[in-house]
């Protein structure tokens, strides 16, 4: 009786710092996409990407020196595949990002990166064997449909328009591999705790860069204005090192199919960001369609209250 009133009692603080770490990689994500623009003001795609995950990578390295009997042991057997998670998961998508960025407006590339939890869900159910219920199909369809609201009219003038299809294909390809980065690092939280796992995984995937690494890569880096200093600084300490952190944290007690549902509420803080950082104007629609995000997580958080409750009944009898 004792254990399960701990049980009882524990569940709210566990509940709300899951909210915390997963609404700050959110945040910090929405803060990424304006963050973006500015850099490739100076930066080409690769350029941006490298710089970003090099200062990310060093970060963690010299963490990884300082901690490093608290982190879980590397396996031997797991290093190409730790490499393929990160350069996959984090600098392929990265690369595929800034490059679609480039050529395909704001609102096209939102409805593009928006199909991440859609391909989780799919790819859940294959590799991870995650039951994805009626009712939790229709709660990411809801949030999926306020995205798109959000993405097409949440501010005005906004235009959806692809200048180059390869600039759109890069985006998508961004899409699946962030949905694999999820998915993959779900199989691999049974060796490595959240912070091993993304630490190994940036370490060795970002090796992979070196390959794009150029000359003009260093003209442009020493030739950067403060503003994209500060934009790239940005970028590699909370968008990249904290929120991909937190997200394997968030990844190691939630199902993948139900934790990709809070991606949706990226655009929402996004536009928000841009709303009141840059200066632009929302429409109605964009209360419609945050409406539709936040109603469509309830859907399917109500879903999992209703399993963890009956589960408790069953356990109690």
């Amino acid at each position: 009786m004792n254990n399960q009133k701990s049980m009882q009692s524990s569940k709210p603080w566990a509940e709300s710092f899951f909210l915390l770490i997963v609404g700050l990689s959110v945040v910090f994500w929405a803060f990424a996409f304006p963050l973006i623009t500015v850099g490739l003001e100076e930066l080409n795609p690769e350029n941006l990407a490298i710089l970003r995950l090099f200062i990310a990578s060093l970060i963690f390295f010299f963490y990884y020196i300082l901690k490093k009997p608290n982190f879980s042991k590397l396996h031997k057997p797991d290093i190409p595949w730790l490499f393929l998670l990160g350069f996959v998961g984090i600098s392929v998508y990265h690369l595929g990002l800034n490059y679609g960025e480039q050529y395909v407006s704001a609102g096209t590339a939102s409805l593009i990166i928006a199909t991440i939890p859609l391909f989780v869900v799919i790819l859940a159910s294959i590799f991870l064997k995650e039951k994805i219920t009626l009712i939790k199909a229709v709660g990411i369809i809801i949030s999926l449909i306020g995205v798109i609201i959000i993405s097409l009219w949440g501010t005005p003038g906004i235009t959806v328009e692809i200048t180059y299809i390869s600039a759109a294909a890069a985006v998508l390809l961004a899409s699946i591999v962030g949905a694999l980065y999820t998915i993959a690092g779900k199989k691999f939280m049974k060796r490595y705790d959240p912070l091993s796992l993304t630490t190994y995984a940036f370490l060795f995937g970002n090796l992979g860069l070196l390959v794009f690494v150029r000359p003009l890569f260093f003209d442009q880096v020493m030739n950067l204005s403060w503003q994209v200093w500060v934009s790239v600084l940005f970028l590699a300490c909370f968008p990249t090192v904290l929120a991909y952190t937190f997200w394997y944290a968030a990844l190691a007690v939630r199902p993948a199919s139900e934790l990709s549902v809070y991606l949706y509420f990226i655009p929402v803080i996004s536009t928000l960001i841009s709303v009141l950082f840059f200066g632009e104007s929302i429409t109605l629609f964009y209360l419609l369609g945050g409406f539709f995000v936040i109603f469509g997580l309830y859907v399917v958080n109500k879903t999992k209250k209703k399993l963890n409750h009956l589960d408790f009944k069953s356990q109690q009898s």
